[in-house]
């Protein structure tokens, strides 16, 4: 019965991973006995777990009731300025000290830009991230992962599911959408500002100066013009 062909499928199924694969085997006739050759086909599926996206009362409950933990994957510039107390920090970018030309060339740029303006630091992906998270936690660990906008943490989560880490849940926005006392901290300043750095702090703290003399020089001519105008007289012409 030549080019008769069969089919097989196991089936995996486990709290983690559900695995489907069907086998194909070339058939061969040979003096009417029908010899089976080798599987010529093979497919396999994974389901992975979800990342749980919160916000930050929901994340207060999944640490005070479900007994997740909280790891900061900012960089540690960011991490000195606030954040959570007794959380774990293993940054997904880390500090570019390399000294080929290209990079001194980008990292010279952005001190003199983003840096100088915008406090930021110039980073690289960390390489040993997944590395450094797998020697704390378990791939069971319930991780809540936190940082400044919410892009990092869900980087980091990304590459922690695909490390195979089961339970994993991120704060919307990060910490720059909670607000002060929501979450006992650590630092200079509160976490939602913990991203803010550089001249654009200092701007803004000169802006608010300047918009509270003016305002008061306003006051002032509005209530009193018969002294203001006295102490206009006594400005001289230029």
């Amino acid at each position: 019965m030549s080019g008769i062909g069969t089919s097989c499928s196991t089936l995996i199924l486990s709290s983690t991973s559900l695995r489907t694969c069907w086998l194909k085997l070339d058939t061969q006739s040979h003096g009417g006995v029908t010899i089976f050759g080798k599987p010529i086909r093979r497919r396999a599926l994974g389901i992975r777990a979800e990342v749980s996206f919160v916000n930050a009362e929901e994340a207060k409950k999944l640490i005070a009731v479900e007994g997740y933990k909280i790891l900061d994957v900012r960089d540690k510039s960011q991490y000195g300025r606030a954040h959570i107390k007794s959380c774990f920090h293993v940054p997904l970018f880390i500090e570019n000290q390399d000294n080929d030309l290209g990079t001194i060339v980008k990292r010279t740029l952005h001190n003199n830009f983003s840096g100088l303006f915008f406090g930021l630091p110039f980073t690289k992906p960390n390489p040993d991230f997944v590395k450094s998270v797998r020697s704390q936690f378990s791939p069971e660990s319930k991780l809540l992962l936190v940082c400044q906008e919410g892009l990092r943490s869900t980087s980091a989560a990304n590459k922690l599911e695909q490390a195979g880490f089961q339970n994993i849940a991120c704060i919307v926005s990060g910490l720059q959408s909670v607000k002060p006392g929501t979450f006992d901290s650590v630092g200079t300043t509160e976490l939602k500002d913990a991203g803010k750095a550089g001249l654009v702090t200092v701007q803004g703290k000169i802006s608010a100066i300047l918009g509270t003399v003016l305002i008061c020089a306003y006051l002032f001519i509005t209530l009193f013009p018969d002294q203001a105008e006295k102490l206009i007289q006594l400005v001289p012409a230029s």
